[in-house]
This record gives C-alpha cells, sequence and structure tokens, in this order.
C-alpha cells in the first residue's frame, strides 16, 4: 500500500448516473480515497429535474416517486458500489434533485471536498451535448481537483 500524503485532502466526492463510465470512474475514486489517510468516499447520485414545468407537476404527482426513486438508487448503489469500497474507508451517500453540474458543484463547497472524481460521456454528439458538458462544467466550476474518467471499450 502507498503511503498516504498528509498533504492532500481526506474527502473524495464519486459523481455517478450509474453508467458503465461512472462505474469506471469509482475505481479511480476508491483508489484515490484508499491512498488517504483518514479519507472519506462520498457517493453523489444527481436525479435530474426536468426543466419544464409540465414535466415537473406530471413527476411529483405520481404517487410516492421520491420514495421508488431512493429504493432503486439505494439498490443500484449496494450492487455496484459499496462491495467495492476499500476496508478503512468511510463511505456515504448523498442524493440530490436538481440541475446535475450545479448540483455536483453545490454539494463540493457546502462539504468542502478535496476531490472529485466523475465520468464523461461521449459516444454520440447528442451524449457529448448533454453529459460531456457536465463533466466540462464541474471542471471549469470546481475549486478543487477534478479527475474525469474518459468513456472508453466495455468488456
Amino acid at each position: 500500500m502507498i503511503e498516504a500524503d498528509p498533504c492532500t485532502g481526506t474527502k473524495v466526492l464519486f459523481c455517478t448516473d450509474f453508467s458503465p463510465t461512472a462505474d469506471r470512474a469509482f475505481a479511480h475514486a476508491a483508489d484515490a480515497a484508499k491512498r488517504r489517510a483518514n479519507a472519506e468516499l462520498i457517493l453523489l447520485h444527481v436525479i435530474p429535474e426536468p426543466d419544464a414545468q409540465f414535466w415537473k407537476t406530471y413527476i411529483y404527482e405520481v404517487e410516492d416517486v421520491d420514495a421508488k426513486a431512493r429504493r432503486d438508487v439505494d439498490a443500484k448503489i449496494e450492487r455496484a458500489y459499496t462491495p467495492n469500497v476499500p476496508e478503512g474507508v468511510r463511505f456515504r451517500v448523498e442524493v440530490r434533485i436538481g440541475q446535475v453540474a450545479p448540483e455536483i458543484l453545490r454539494f463540493a463547497e457546502e462539504e468542502n471536498v478535496d476531490f472529485i472524481v466523475l465520468g464523461r460521456h461521449g459516444h454520440s454528439a447528442l451524449a457529448e451535448l448533454m453529459f460531456g458538458a457536465v463533466a466540462d462544467r464541474v471542471v471549469r466550476g470546481a475549486h478543487c481537483p477534478v479527475l474525469v474518467v474518459p468513456a472508453g471499450k466495455q468488456p
């Protein structure tokens, strides 16, 4: 094991949309947390809130939508991430609703995060426009280092 650098921060923020690219990024976030003494690995999932008022009204009229969404998110985290948290690393999960990039930046600032890890999409022009823009906005707006893991071929 590599000795932890006492000059580095202890809060590593991993942002996920549960895509294969995010899954790849988690390995980097877990490794970064493992290398830091007393590290805390924070998983953040932002549920995108529709901009159109029509969709907001429709979504919030569906019975128990928030509880169902949270159960689905929790199940994904338990399956994909929790078993892969390095031993000795504190781990917690946060879920927010809103515009993805601003919520990530707001959370990082509120929590005084030291390092952000997220995946970048880019399989198509539309995906690049929608999801690559999130990574770009986070990189441009963050007050700490950001690691953006590119999309890659999946086995």
